[in-house]
């Protein structure tokens, strides 16, 4: 059975990545980041807060293809 506190993840992770892929990274990373208040330990929600706010930083080019590359280790 699905708790209601996943399925608030799982909704507010969703939108997320709606919102990344139209690369509106602040509204995205604040959905991320609500899901992670929901749980902390949720590891898609980490890894796209992370990427976002590497975005917000250093903008992808107009054309980009939805693809994260790493640029450090």
């Amino acid at each position: 059975m699905i708790t209601e506190q996943k399925k608030e993840v799982v909704r507010l992770f969703s939108e997320g990545r709606k919102q990344y892929k139209l690369m509106e990274f602040s509204k995205a990373k604040e959905l991320f980041d609500q899901a992670l208040k929901v749980n902390p330990e949720d590891g898609p929600s980490k890894v796209y807060s992370m990427r976002c706010q590497v975005y917000i930083e250093n903008p992808p080019p107009e054309d980009w293809d939805g693809v994260f590359v790493m640029k450090t280790k």
